[in-house]
Parts: structure tokens; C-alpha cells; sequence
């Protein structure tokens, strides 16, 4: 059996088979690479036996995951195939990485695939903001989530999402129904377009912005990934903004995510009666986000302190209370 360092001469490449072959946030394998780098740490994993920080137990696993994958058909062909030019798989010390991901520490991740414009990820973390929540939302959390992608993208700042239905869906169309500039993060390889009823404006993400993942191509999403996916939502950007999400939904991982991290959170207020605001209610009560309730209170969460664009139309200006004759006398009850 070929060793497994064989195949990888550089850092690239030894990271990029260590996406093909762990899962992603493995705390282990992450200590490991930030110690000793990847082209060592595919040499530990291939030989077995002690690795420096690991237990025994998690050593043995460790190795016989790397034996399953040295074993496998095609190793080579596989290999090649992820790294035909198709999509750019971005190391730590590329002109690109997103630095503001490092702070995930041993969970960060070991490469990131990317297609269409990885300058985006170059940028301040200040200059993005990620807007998400519930996939069942209601027609008022995706027109909150639509307005504050497009104000953001009015200043400037580029939206992240996961692409998913409901409110990443809607945000991803404020963004680029008003020109302005978004991130998606997938769940699966960048290839594997999910859900396959966004594919048409995932594919348009692709070309105008950006679409970016952990998994090598040909990955298919699963719970695990979605879950490991929500530290990267929390990650990219400066401040995080829950627009509706249930008792149980998956952006609440991402907000309590982005918490830990010490950045921003903002949780859009519902109606009591609705069941896709009892999460962001739950948040709001915690004190674990902010009350946002429209672009003009991102400022504080990003710690960007740019002017937020006027509020002069939709939901803005409905809660403009510069807009309230304050000379007015009260109606007597």
C-alpha cells in the first residue's frame, strides 16, 4: 500500500486529502495540523501508533480511517479529479483565506473550496454580515431578510448565507437583485448545488459572487456537514442576524456560534403567535443577540461604524421615529 504523504509533495495537497478523508471540525486532526502541518500530520495518521497530544483510542480510529482511504480505488484519479482547476481550494496563507476563520481555532477548517470571486473572502470581516434562519419562513421574515440584505449590500458589506430555503434564500436574492455582493456556504462540495430548487440561483452566486465550502467536490451534504457548516456562517463575518427561526431550528446553532466567537448577534423580533419567531425570541431573551430591526442597528453588532443607509422606504422608514412629530399632542385615553 502507498503511503499517504506519497501522493502529497506540498501543503496544498496534503490539506486538500485531508478534506477528502475526515469529517470536518474534527478537533483532533485540527490540533495536529496547526502543530505540525499537513504533509506530518498525513504521515502520523498513515504510520499509527502515537501522535503527539492523542490519545491512544483516538489515534487507532485515526489510522484506520487512513488505511480505509489509502485502500481505496482510483486514490490517485480521485485526487486528480478534485484538483482538475474546476474550483480553487484556498490554504491558510493564500492571498485569499479568510483570516477571520482562524478563530476557530483546532475546528478550523483544513481548506476551503471556492468558486467565482474568493476576493470576497479577503475582505475585513467587518465588511460582511451573515443573514440566516428558518428554511420554513413566512412571507414577513423573508421580506425583513430581503430589505436587510439590500440595505447591506447599499453599504457596502457582502451578505453570507448557506443557500438553503426560507430566509438564506431570500437574502441571497436581496443581495443580488440589488447589485450588490454575496457568499454562499454549502453544506456539500461546491459542486453539488443544495437544495436542488436553488439551483438556478446558487449557479448565479457562482458567477456574480461567491460559493464556498469545506468538502472536496463530489461531497454530499449531510446532517454532520450542516451542523459543521453553521461555525463557518458564524465565522466569516463580524456580526450575524437571525431573521426568524424555530424552537429547534439550525440557526440557532449558528447564532450560539457566533456568540462563542465573540462577534455580533441580532435576532429579528416576530409576532408572539408565530412559531418561526419563538427561536430569535428565545435568543432576544437570553441575551444572546441584539435587537435588530433593520440595518440601521448593524453598526453596533459589526463594530463598523460606516453610516447605514437612510431609512427612507419599507420597513425602515415604518419605524422612523425621527419621522414622529414629537410636538404632537398625545391622544387622551
Amino acid at each position: 500500500m502507498v503511503a499517504l504523504a506519497d501522493y502529497a509533495s506540498d501543503e496544498r495537497t496534503a490539506r486538500v486529502m485531508l478534506s477528502m478523508m475526515i469529517e470536518p471540525a474534527d478537533r483532533t486532526v485540527g490540533r495536529l495540523l496547526r502543530r505540525e502541518g499537513g504533509i506530518e500530520t498525513l504521515r502520523l495518521l498513515d504510520a499509527g501508533g502515537s501522535m503527539p497530544g492523542v490519545r491512544a483510542e483516538e489515534a487507532a480510529i485515526l489510522h484506520h480511517t487512513a488505511q480505509q482511504f489509502a485502500s481505496r480505488d482510483h486514490l490517485g484519479d480521485d485526487l486528480a479529479g478534485v484538483l482538475d482547476g474546476s474550483y480553487a481550494p484556498l490554504i491558510p496563507g493564500d492571498a485569499h483565506w479568510p483570516g477571520a476563520v482562524d478563530a476557530l481555532g483546532d475546528r478550523a477548517p483544513y481548506v476551503l473550496w471556492a468558486k467565482g470571486a474568493t476576493s470576497f473572502l479577503a475582505t475585513r470581516a467587518e465588511d460582511r454580515v451573515t443573514i440566516t434562519g428558518s428554511r420554513a419562513s413566512t412571507s414577513y421574515g423573508d421580506l425583513v431578510a430581503g430589505e436587510l440584505a439590500q440595505d447591506a449590500s447599499h453599504a457596502e458589506q457582502i451578505v453570507v448565507s448557506g443557500g438553503a430555503y426560507g430566509i438564506d434564500g431570500a437574502a441571497h436574492r436581496g443581495a443580488l437583485g440589488s447589485g450588490g455582493q454575496t457568499i454562499a456556504v454549502m453544506a456539500g462540495g461546491p459542486d453539488r448545488l443544495y437544495p436542488a430548487g436553488h439551483r438556478d440561483m446558487l449557479e448565479r452566486v457562482g458567477d456574480v459572487g461567491l460559493l464556498v465550502s469545506e468538502m472536496p467536490p463530489g461531497s454530499a451534504p449531510t446532517r454532520h456537514r450542516f451542523l459543521a457548516r453553521g461555525r463557518l456562517l458564524a465565522a466569516l463575518s463580524s456580526a450575524t442576524v437571525i431573521v426568524e427561526a424555530g424552537a429547534r431550528s439550525g440557526a440557532l446553532h449558528v447564532a450560539r456560534e457566533a456568540h462563542a466567537l465573540g462577534r455580533g448577534v441580532g435576532a429579528v423580533p416576530g409576532p408572539v403567535t408565530s412559531a418561526a419567531s419563538t427561536g430569535t425570541h428565545l435568543l432576544l431573551s437570553e441575551g444572546t443577540a441584539a435587537l435588530v430591526t433593520g440595518h440601521h442597528d448593524l453598526p453596533v453588532l459589526t463594530g463598523d461604524r460606516r453610516q447605514a443607509p437612510a431609512r427612507t422606504t419599507g420597513l425602515n422608514a415604518a419605524r422612523d421615529v425621527d419621522a414622529v412629530d414629537q410636538n404632537r399632542p398625545a391622544r387622551s385615553l
